[in-house]
């Protein structure tokens, strides 16, 4: 089987040649090649894919900016392989990464996969805060780290593996994002197709954004969701309400207690957020991160939260169409 690895960047340079610095000390022995995508960035990578061009069997492409769903389908239809592992061009890659995957598959085969993310010592503080709240099972970031407990597993597309049967039946990505990975995964299911959890095919995911950017990404999030919900119903679950009413109850609590001196509501948020700073300053071995982890997870349910009522009333209840209502979701291809 030939891996063939999809990267698509946007203005990330220095991030191409983290990951590909990384790839070059994979244990796998077969053959790979890799597929960089540069979608219409300004600062391109060429000259650090040329640098690696004698260490590893490495494609580039320049195209138009068309976003990184389109970009990831313009890689897989250039690719040689016949399995694709979609990385994002912020992930530092594992040496077992690929002999981990190719276990898994000649092992229990699927068309369609997806692995969870780590940090590294080397990440910034902020960094592993934000690690921890997209990852924590204490969160809803649970399935990224590992959990399976919540359904089925959708795949995300930092850490993605496809087939190229399932790409040339579900004709890859569409073209909203955030968003495009749990779509194209439904799709994917009701076309037949399977997909799994491969725990041990983790990446270290280096998100290089500040508060602003994280608190604009989890918002935009949020406002995917009830698009995927309007198309996909079947798929609706009670928990991607969980933000929204965290936030909700979170504010009502605090009124109570003004209004009313009613504060037990208030003492239940308390709890819950002293557990999360032992946590995680017990995992990353620091109260400092302990302490930006509870600034990642407010920043979290509350971007998150608050972008699901908006898109909810404005998808859900006003029956707006969502490329009118958010077009900021949708890119043109």
């Amino acid at each position: 089987m030939l891996f063939s690895l999809i990267i698509p960047v946007y203005n990330r340079p220095e991030e191409v040649d983290e990951l590909l610095a990384s790839l070059i000390h994979s244990t796998y022995k077969e053959k790979f090649e890799i597929v960089v995508v540069e979608d219409g960035s300004t600062v391109d990578c060429k000259n650090v894919v040329e640098k690696y061009g004698t260490r590893l069997d490495i494609s580039y492409y320049y195209k138009k900016n068309s976003g990184p769903g389109d970009s990831r389908n313009f890689g897989m239809k250039m690719a040689k392989g016949d399995y694709f592992v979609i990385f994002d061009s912020d992930c530092i890659i594992p040496k077992e990464y690929l002999s981990e995957v190719d276990m898994a598959l000649n092992q229990n085969y699927t068309d369609c996969f997806g692995g969870p993310d780590k940090a590294l010592d080397s990440f910034s503080d902020i960094q592993k805060a934000i690690n921890f709240a997209m990852t924590s099972f204490l969160t809803t970031g649970g399935i990224r780290g590992g959990s399976e407990k919540i359904g089925k597993f959708q795949p995300r597309s930092f850490n993605m593996g496809l087939s190229r049967k399932a790409f040339e039946a579900s004709k890859g990505f569409g073209n909203i994002h955030p968003g495009e990975d749990p779509d194209l995964s439904i799709r994917l299911w009701n076309l037949g197709f399977e997909t799994k959890l491969f725990s041990k095919a983790y990446v270290y995911h280096k998100r290089r954004i500040d508060w602003e950017k994280f608190s604009i990404q989890v918002n935009k999030f949020g406002k995917a969701r009830p698009i995927l919900n309007s198309w996909y119903p079947k798929y609706n679950k009670l928990t991607f309400f969980f933000p929204s009413v965290f936030i909700v109850g979170f504010f009502t609590s605090f009124f109570a207690m003004l209004l009313f001196n009613f504060d037990f509501l208030l003492q239940l948020y308390f709890v819950y957020f002293l557990v999360l700073f032992l946590v995680s300053s017990y995992q990353n071995k620091s109260l400092k991160i302990g302490y930006l982890s509870l600034v990642a997870v407010w920043k979290q349910f509350y971007g998150y939260g608050l972008g699901f009522i908006k898109s909810y009333y404005k998808v859900i209840i006003l029956k707006q169409k969502p490329q009118d209502a958010f077009p900021e979701l949708f890119f043109k291809v």
